[in-house]
């Protein structure tokens, strides 16, 4: 391995390069050819081509110990950027909103950091992933064979939090992200003339009533100590201001932070629209797809995650640690590698930002640093506690 590191001006040159160029999930070619580059650079051999664009490399101390999974995501988002930087997305409706840009320059200068000083033992994989944005990259990665071509002892991921001070670390035992699951569903009655509605059968009213009746599956089906969310974020329906439609489309997601839970609201939702569909004379389909597990922090990692961020903030003397974060009803693909290994996902704050997801959200380049030397600190105190996580 080369014995040198990315410097902060470097990795932020590299972050603002990944901004100016996004690439929607598992179209992330020009993103994956710099990783690997960079990786080659270090003396790295990287693998690339699972779930198409991943890139996968691997530091071997040549010592017996444990195989520690270092992830970050690479996708952008389809959203116009409107943002007034000089590295504003120059792909028109697609951009970095949820700091993926960022989380992949912190394993590059993770991979860096660690080649210039290894572990004592083991071995660490530092896998740059596809397709977090709604593609279950990560299930992707584990069904092309992630686990069997690097075996893992444990994974580790990292997500950027705005609202969260400026690099402040902070992670959770247990459930940290919610599962989810989308949903589509098209209402299809009959139209007619708004001034003759008892003619046809109304799907926009029908609509209305499900948008409305659906918020009970929470309010009164599910425990209410178990944080749980519907959404419709699509309603779609009409095409006249006097015509009342044949077909209105709705579509959205269901989210808990409890297996169960996730599961009454989904055959909730489908037994209200059937009985729907019968009190009103249409027809009600749904579609349920793209599952996301909840993502479940093992203690035992948890508590190696923590030691880290405890162990940095003795160091730097930086922000405290929250260990007990609340969990967010946001999804996480990462819950789909820590249902088959202990790991632990983790946020950094990313300041007084805007929010994930939004417009003029960009990724807060003074954290890059303390993002590195978490993965660097974590994958050797791993190294040093095999017997705590075994």
């Amino acid at each position: 391995m080369h014995r040198q590191g990315f410097d902060a001006d470097f990795l932020t040159r590299v972050r603002r390069d990944l901004h100016t160029h996004p690439e929607l999930r598992f179209e992330e070619k020009r993103t994956a050819s710099i990783v690997a580059e960079h990786l080659r650079r270090l003396g790295y051999e990287p693998h690339a081509g699972l779930a198409r664009t991943g890139v996968v490399a691997t530091l071997d101390t040549g010592c017996p110990g444990p195989a520690v999974m270092l992830r970050a995501d690479m996708d952008a988002l389809p959203i116009r950027e409107t943002g007034q930087g000089p590295w504003v997305s120059q792909v028109d409706g697609v951009m970095h909103a949820c700091g993926h840009d960022g989380h992949t320059v912190m394993l590059l200068g993770a991979a860096a950091a660690l080649a210039a000083d290894p572990p004592e033992c083991g071995k660490v994989h530092f896998v740059f992933q596809p397709g977090e944005e709604g593609g279950a990259g990560a299930q992707v990665m584990i069904d092309e064979g992630l686990f069997t071509l690097f075996p893992t002892d444990y994974c580790f991921g990292l997500h950027n939090w705005p609202g969260l001070a400026a690099g402040k670390l902070a992670v959770c035992s247990g459930p940290i992200m919610a599962g989810g699951w989308r949903f589509a569903i098209e209402i299809t009655g009959k139209g007619s003339h708004a001034a003759q509605p008892h003619l046809g059968r109304d799907p926009l009213t029908v609509g209305a009533a499900l948008v409305q009746e659906a918020q009970l599956l929470v309010a009164r089906r599910t425990d209410p100590i178990i944080p749980a969310v519907v959404s419709f974020c699509i309603f779609d329906a009409g095409t006249a201001d006097n015509i009342l439609p044949e077909k209105a489309r709705l579509a959205g997601t269901l989210r808990a932070l409890a297996p169960d839970v996730l599961d009454e609201l989904r055959d909730g939702l489908q037994l209200l629209c059937n009985g729907l569909a019968m009190a009103h004379g249409v027809t009600i389909s749904v579609h349920f797809h793209q599952p996301y597990p909840v993502t479940v922090n093992d203690g035992a990692a948890t508590r190696l995650a923590a030691k880290a961020m405890q162990a940095l903030e003795a160091m730097e003397g930086g922000p405290v640690p929250d260990l007990d974060i609340a969990p967010s009803l946001a999804s996480e693909d990462f819950g789909f590698m820590l249902r088959q290994k202990p790991g632990a996902y983790a946020m950094i704050g990313n300041g007084e930002s805007s929010k994930l997801h939004a417009p003029d959200y960009d990724f807060n380049d003074n954290v890059i640093q303390k993002g590195v030397r978490y993965w660097h600190m974590l994958a050797h105190l791993c190294a040093a506690s095999t017997a705590e996580v075994s």
